[in-house]
Order: structure tokens, then sequence, then C-alpha cells
């Protein structure tokens, strides 16, 4: 009995597989974060060199997820699932054993590469295992928690495993994690097959976007050295983006695309992958900034920041995990979403009043409870919008454009804020104000930058985002229809909001 098919715990088993896949995906996202001084220290890197550490990865990273869910719909998404843990676990291997900085950059690019493969298929996955709207609800909020939480708890796992043995740790952990993850997924998670690779095998137009997205992420994480105005920034920026405008005009063209363009022409699928960029700017801002007025501001260490951020993470577990499927189902995705980005907003308005003397329960708690409690409920919400109305031959696809949009959104946003930030605490310096309060003041535009750009993410669901009923089918120019065994019931929620 398939384990989609079958009434019994199997799927739900298959999903804890996946999701801890992607935890560990997540996890080392931020978990290097906390221990990039101590590597320094051991391997003698420089602080520009240090950087490649984080850059490696995020290169590959963002650079392969939209190509790997691709891939995925093409061979099998299963496949590539465990093609990219098995990647991903010997990578960190070489990671944990590493001896010289080069071989440690290296092996985070390979880590990066697998990562990718990994994590752009699961949620394609999840929807085609839960067909039922409200077991989907359910496990996209498993997921949801999963994706947005894991980064918190990262930091927390980083700084205890740092702080209580060495940095090799936070690579070793991967070992006995991916092997058994790999094992049960054999196991649990069946194995369905794919398009074949006819229906899109177009090397060049691959060669084209992985190049483009590849070279767009090195160009944003350059920019807070170079500056957005630098000779580098805009000639490299430029090819990066020519790269990717001739990957779609091919894909407009060729008889076997690689990315069938019809996907991006439904509202809800373009809708809410621009509302998730938008939103994780603020996100990703104010986790990174946070940390960082934390560390530098408040004198707290590595394990501390990780502690200090463990409430949001256990408010966004319960909205996640028991809240927001349920309120979906009653009132519909968008209708969840609208209230909760507003919420996210308030939050970071308040994070931007933190004074340079703030204490924890005071300055701190508030406000992260809040963006704790809007994670938990807009991104399930968002994941479930962006999904609805993908063919299963495209659900990869479309679960890999989820991950990029997160990836190079917090990437650009994460740019454009720290470069900011940065402004307006020189220029503060330079008035002659003191250093934690210019520090302070240069934080403080960081929050309210995203919180506006949350606020801008708010206009584009109100006026893009559809009921899931009612947006176009992405897959309107299909000449046939897809095989019954593969239709998803239309969710209980289309006639609500």
């Amino acid at each position: 009995m398939s384990t989609t098919e079958s009434p019994g715990p199997n799927r739900w088993l298959a999903l804890y597989v996946l999701c801890a896949g992607m935890l560990m995906i997540v996890l080392d996202a931020t978990i290097v974060n906390v221990a990039l001084p101590s590597i320094q220290a051991d391997l003698g890197f420089s602080q520009s060199g240090l950087a490649w550490v984080v850059n490696a990865y995020l290169i590959a990273f963002g650079g392969l997820l939209l190509l790997s869910g691709r891939v995925g719909d093409l061979v099998g998404q299963r496949r590539v699932f465990l093609i990219g843990l098995a990647i991903f676990t010997v990578a960190s291997l070489l990671c944990a054993v590493a001896q010289t900085q080069a071989m440690l950059v290296a092996a985070r690019f390979v880590q990066g590469v697998g990562g990718a493969l990994t994590s752009a298929v699961i949620l394609g996955m999840i929807v085609t295992m839960f067909p039922d709207p409200r077991e989907q609800a359910k496990a996209i909020g498993v997921y949801g928690f999963v994706a947005s939480a894991g980064g918190s708890i990262g930091l927390l796992a980083g700084g205890a495993l740092t702080q209580a043995i060495n940095w090799h740790w936070i690579f070793f952990i991967n070992l006995p994690v991916g092997a058994i993850t790999a094992l049960l997924a054999v196991r649990l998670v069946e194995g369905r097959p794919g398009i074949g690779l006819k229906a899109g095998a177009d090397l060049p137009g691959a060669v084209l976007l992985t190049a483009g997205l590849m070279l767009g992420v090195y160009t944003i994480l350059g920019v807070e050295r170079e500056g957005w105005t630098s000779t580098r920034t805009l000639v490299l920026g430029a090819i990066a983006v020519a790269l990717v405008v001739a990957f779609v005009v091919r894909q407009a063209r060729v008889a076997n695309p690689l990315m069938p363009l019809r996907l991006f022409r439904s509202r809800n699928v373009a809708g809410a992958n621009a509302v998730q960029a938008l939103l994780v700017v603020g996100m990703f801002g104010m986790f990174f900034l946070g940390a960082l007025y934390l560390q530098r501001i408040l004198g707290y260490d590595a394990l501390e920041v990780g502690l200090a951020f463990l409430p949001a993470t256990i408010v966004m577990g319960v909205m996640s995990l028991r809240i927001s499927g349920p309120l979906s189902m009653k009132y519909g995705p968008k209708a969840m979403l609208i209230p909760s980005l507003a919420v996210l907003a308030a939050g970071m308005l308040l994070f931007a009043r933190t004074p340079v003397d703030g204490t924890y329960v005071t300055d701190i708690l508030p406000p992260i409870l809040l963006i704790g409690l809007a994670a938990g409920l807009a991104f399930p919400a968002l994941m479930m919008l962006a999904m609805s109305g993908v063919a299963p031959e495209d659900s990869g696809l479309a679960s890999g454009l989820v991950n990029t949009s997160v990836q190079v959104g917090g990437a650009i946003g994460l740019a454009v804020l720290a470069t900011l930030a940065s402004e307006r605490t020189g220029a503060l310096q330079a008035a002659g104000e003191p250093a934690a309060s210019a520090l302070n003041a240069g934080f403080h535009v960081a929050y309210v930058i995203g919180a506006m750009l949350v606020a801008v993410a708010a206009v584009v669901a109100v006026s893009v985002l559809r009921s899931p009923n009612a947006a176009p089918a992405a897959t309107a120019e299909k000449p046939e229809p897809s095989p019954a065994r593969h239709r998803r019931p239309e969710p209980a929620w289309s006639e609500a909001a």
C-alpha cells in the first residue's frame, strides 16, 4: 500500500521524515553563524575570508533551488530528495574534518548543492501526499514551522554545540541525522516516477538559470563590502539579470522548456511568492540585526542569543502546528494572511523602540512574541496559496520557487537593510553620537523599513491573491488533464474569504 493513498499513519511518518530533512538544511544555514569566531581562530581566516564559509553555501543553495525543483518533476522527487540528502551528508563530513580554509569553503559549496536538491522538492511531495484539504493544511503547518523556525533553532543549537564541544560538531551532528532520514525516506516516502527528461531536458536553459541565480546571489552578498553603486555590483548585477532574462526568453520559445512559464501566470503563485519575498526581508532583518543588537549592545553571548529567540520559536510552533490549519480551513488562507502581516509589522515597529539599555522582558520579549505569532500563521497560509492550483507535474517547480523567493528575497533584503543601517550609524558617529547609540539607531532604521515592506506585502496580498477556487488555473494550457489519481478535491476554504 502506498504511503500517499493509505488512510493509516504512514504518510504522516513520511511527512515527519521529510521535515527532518528540511530541518537539517534550515539549521545549517544559521547554525554556522554562531561558530564563526571559533572557526576563524582555529583555521586562521581573515574577516573577508570568513564570510565565504557562509557565502559559499548560500551561492550554491540559492542558485540551484529552482532547477532542483524542476529536476524533481522530471526524474522523480523522492530520487532528487535522496540524492541531495546523500550529497549534503557527505559534504557535512568533509566540513567537520576540514583542516584548511579551502577545504572548508569547498565543502560548504557542495553542502549548498545538496541542500538545494533536498529542500526544493519537499513541499511538492507534501502537497501530493496529502490531497485531502484538511490534512494538507495540517501538513503544510508542520512544514511551515520547520521552514520558518528552523533558523532560530539553529542559533541555539550552534551556540550550545560550539560552547560545549567545538565547532566541528555543528557538522558532525548532520551525519547520523542524514543517514537515519535517508533510510526512513526509502521505507516511508513513495517514489513516484517523474514526467521524464524529454518533457524538459533543456541543458542550455539550465546553464543560463543556474549561472544567473548564482551570480545574482554572489553579487548581493558583496553589496555590504562594495556598495550598491560600485562598478563591480552594477556590472555583475546586470550580467545576472541578463542571464535570467535570456533563460525566460528561451523558455518561451523552446518546444520542451525546462520550466514551463504557464505556472507563473497564476495570480496565487506569483502573488504569494512576491508577498513571501517582501515578508522575509523583514524577518531576516529582524533576526540578523536583532541578534547583533543583543550581542553588541546588550552584551549577550551566542547561547544567550539563541535562548532569547526561543520564545518566538515556541509561539511559532504552536501557531503553525495547532492553530494555522484549522483557522485556514475555516476562514481561508488569504483571510489568515492579512491580519498576520499587520501583527508582524506591529512587532517590527515595536522592535524599533529598543533602547541602548534595554531589558529582555520589557523591550525584547513583547515584539518577538508578536513576530512569532504572526510568522506562525502567515507562512503556512502563504505556502497553501503558492501551491494552490498547481498540477502535480509542476509541484516540484512550485516548491522550488517558494524556497527561492525566501532565499533570494532574504539575501537581497538583508543586504539592503544592513547597508542602510550601516549608513545611518556612520552618519551619526560622524556627528558625534556615541558608538552604541549610533549602532542602535542604524538597527532602528532597518526595522522600520522592514515593517514598511511588510505593509507593501499586505497591499499585494489584498490586491493580487484570490481564494484558490477563483484563481485561474496555472495549467489551463495543458493539452490533456492530469491523471485521475493526481486530482485533488477543492479545498473546503475555497468558498470562504
